[in-house]
C-alpha cells in the first residue's frame, strides 16, 4: 500500500484523495434539495437524541429518589454509567443512521470544527446549528410533555456547573471533552485511513459513540456533560432555570474552543496541514 513520501516540500505515491475544501459561502448550496434534506435529518436525530437521553435522565433520578424509593434508593435505576451509556449509544446509533445524509453531526461544536477544517460551507454549518438548536428544544420539550410530574422536579436535565467546582474547572471539562469528541470524528473519517483500512468507514460511529461515552464518564459529576451546546441549549430553554442560564456560557464558549483545538491539532499537526501549505508556497514562489 502506497505511503505519503515526502522528499523536500514534494508530496507524491498517495493512495487517496482529500477532498476540495468546502466553499466558505455557496448560495448556489441554497437551491439543492439535498442542503434542506441534510438540515431535516440533523433536527430530527437531535430531536431523537435529546428526548432519549434526558428522559434517561430524569427517569434515572425518579428511581434513585430515597424519597420514593426509601432506603436502597442508591441502587436503583441505570446510574451515571447508563446515562453515559445512553448518551453514547444514541449518537453511535444517530451518526449511524444520517452520515450518509448531513454527516451525522448532531451537534454545533463539531459542525463548528468541520467548518474550520473547511469541510462545510458557512451557509451549511449555520443552517446545521439551527436545526440543531431547534431539534434539541422539541427533543426536550417532548420529555416535558410525556413526564410533567417529574420533568421540573429533577432538574429537567439542564447541564449546571455542579456544587464544589469552580467554572474554570468546569470550562476546562467542557473544552477536554469536545476536544475528545472532534479530534475523534475527524480521525474516524479521515480520508487517509479510510482509503487504507476499508472498515473505517463502517465503523466511523463506533468510536464517535465511544468517545461520547468516555467523555460523559468522566465529566457528569463536574457539569453534567455538555460537550454539545444544543443540548444545553435545549435543555435550559425548557427547563427555563435561572442557574441554568448562568452557566449556559460555559456549554458554548468550552465546546467551541475544543472543537477548534481538534480542528487545528487534526489538521495542521497530524495531517502536517501548515507544513504542506508552506510547501505549496515556495514550490510556486
Amino acid at each position: 500500500m502506497g505511503k505519503d513520501m515526502e522528499a523536500g516540500t514534494e508530496f507524491a505515491a498517495k493512495d487517496y484523495s482529500d477532498p476540495p475544501p468546502a466553499p466558505l459561502i455557496d448560495p448556489e448550496e441554497l437551491t439543492k434539495w439535498s442542503l434542506y434534506r441534510a438540515v431535516i435529518a440533523e433536527f430530527i436525530a437531535t430531536l431523537l437524541f435529546l428526548y432519549i437521553t434526558v428522559a434517561t435522565v430524569i427517569g434515572y433520578k425518579h428511581q434513585s429518589d430515597p424519597n420514593v424509593v426509601g432506603a436502597d434508593a442508591a441502587c436503583s435505576g441505570v446510574g451515571i454509567l447508563g446515562i453515559a451509556w445512553a448518551f453514547g449509544g444514541m449518537i453511535f446509533v444517530l451518526v449511524y443512521c444520517t452520515a450518509g445524509i448531513s454527516g451525522g453531526h448532531i451537534n454545533p461544536a463539531v459542525t463548528f470544527g468541520l467548518f474550520l477544517a473547511r469541510k462545510v460551507s458557512l451557509i451549511r454549518a449555520l443552517l446545521y446549528m439551527i436545526a440543531q438548536c431547534m431539534g434539541a428544544i422539541c427533543g426536550v420539550g417532548l420529555v416535558k410533555a410525556f413526564q410533567k410530574a417529574y420533568y421540573n422536579h429533577y432538574g429537567g436535565g439542564a447541564n449546571e456547573l455542579s456544587a464544589g467546582y469552580s467554572k474554570g474547572t468546569g470550562l476546562a471539562a467542557e473544552i477536554i471533552g469536545t476536544f475528545v469528541l472532534v479530534y475523534t470524528v475527524f480521525s474516524a473519517t479521515d480520508p487517509k485511513r479510510s482509503a487504507r483500512d476499508s472498515h473505517i468507514p463502517v465503523l466511523a460511529p463506533l468510536p464517535i459513540g465511544f468517545a461520547v461515552f468516555m467523555v460523559h464518564l468522566a465529566t457528569i459529576p463536574i457539569t453534567g456533560t455538555g460537550i454539545n451546546p444544543a443540548r444545553s441549549f435545549g435543555a435550559a430553554v425548557m427547563y427555563n432555570n435561572n442557574k441554568a442560564w448562568d452557566d449556559q456560557w460555559i456549554f458554548w464558549v468550552g465546546p467551541f474552543l475544543g472543537a477548534a483545538a481538534a480542528a487545528a491539532y487534526h489538521q495542521y499537526i497530524l495531517r502536517a496541514g501548515a507544513v504542506k501549505a508552506l510547501g505549496s508556497f515556495r514550490s510556486n514562489a
